[in-house]
């Protein structure tokens, strides 16, 4: 049997792109930035760059994510490799994409002058994106919604304290479906993923909230709907 040419030569360059979420203003945003080069100019995309001779995929993403957004300390996976040929209008680049969670409180946007801008866009309703990042935030939102089945994910998107109103209502956000309140706040206290502080969110219109921590603020994997 013959066996097929390998190429001759080689021009591939790998790069790393994250997909950062957060929850804010109920809603479900992805951070993007705002190109200047050409013929990418005007359009947005994920944060993203060529990895360095010395780094690894994974420590590429973290410095980009710090020097392109100001985003640190967030919880960061891969998410897939995205290799079509035609992805970069500039030439052939493989990216490995990862999926970022941080909780917008912890959050000051800054950007670098080779971009134009850094914003919170709401995933559904995204600026024009450059590269094929359409897609690539479309596979993580689904990577997102099936971790929350079978994850204490959620951790990633809260504060250190928060009501159980708070928490189900990530659920909702990302899911786009209502949770059964009793059902639901039953279930994570029968699991022991969080535990109460003895403490209570005082003010406002309402009862005080009694306030909740995750148990372990690292990735746990069990069923939680």
């Amino acid at each position: 049997m013959t066996q097929p040419k390998q190429p001759a030569e080689q021009s591939i360059k790998v790069a790393t792109d994250a997909v950062i979420f957060t929850v804010r203003r109920g809603e479900l945003m992805a951070l993007l930035i705002q190109m200047k080069k050409v013929p990418y100019t005007g359009k947005w995309a994920v944060p993203g760059g060529i990895i360095g001779q010395a780094e690894t995929t994974e420590q590429a993403a973290r410095r980009i994510l710090t020097t392109q957004t100001g985003v640190s300390d967030a919880h960061l996976e891969q998410l897939a490799t995205f290799d079509d040929p035609k992805r970069d209008k500039l030439g052939r680049v493989i990216s490995v994409a990862y999926v970022a969670l941080v909780a917008s409180e912890k959050v000051i946007l800054k950007t670098t002058e080779k971009y134009a801008d850094v914003r919170w866009w709401p995933t559904s309703k995204l600026p024009a994106l450059a590269y094929d990042h359409k897609d690539m935030v479309a596979v993580a939102v689904d990577r997102l919604r099936a971790k929350l089945e079978y994850t204490n994910v959620a951790w990633s998107l809260l504060p250190p304290q928060f009501t159980l109103t708070e928490l189900q209502e990530i659920y909702e956000i990302i899911l786009g479906r209502p949770v059964d309140k009793r059902n639901f706040r039953r279930r994570v206290l029968d699991l022991g993923i969080v535990v109460g502080t003895g403490t209570k969110r005082m003010g406002g219109a309402h009862r005080p909230a009694e306030l909740y921590a995750f148990k372990r603020r690292s990735m746990e994997y069990i069923e939680v709907l």
